[in-house]
């Protein structure tokens, strides 16, 4: 609580803040949720390399593997996707593909997501490309 005295009247003024907090993990980014709509498009072709080709396809966005990876990694530790290790294969070098799926809290997540932005868009009238309001 906040406190401020008035030097010309002798009271009390007090200045009261609710903060509500919001559970880290409770909210996706941008970024995270076009990750989770890839991976969900993808399906059982939800690779590192894939998701990234398909947000690159679909927004024309340029992103490293490095995000991307680093991406999957946190919605992992959310509990919002899962992954799993192929069978080395001759044309990887011998290498496994870990490939990725949304949870059910995953797709919770994106309904979410999907419902929110949905709420703030309706109603709203957008101006023409190029125009200022």
């Amino acid at each position: 609580m906040v406190t401020f005295h008035s030097s010309t009247i002798d009271t009390i003024r007090y200045f009261l803040y609710y903060v509500e907090a919001v559970a880290k993990g409770d909210l996706l980014g941008e970024f995270e949720h076009l990750v989770l709509l890839a991976v969900l498009r993808l399906s059982d072709a939800a690779y590192g390399m894939s998701v990234r080709r398909e947000i690159a396809d679909r927004t024309g966005r340029d992103v490293s593997i490095g995000a991307v990876y680093a991406t999957l990694d946190r919605l992992a530790t959310k509990g919002l996707v899962i992954s799993a290790l192929s069978d080395p294969t001759p044309e990887r070098g011998g290498r496994a593909k870990r490939s990725f799926r949304l949870t059910g809290a995953g797709i919770s997540a994106v309904n979410r997501t999907r419902q929110d932005l949905s709420n703030m868009l309706e109603g709203l009238e957008f101006p023409a490309p190029g125009v200022a309001r």
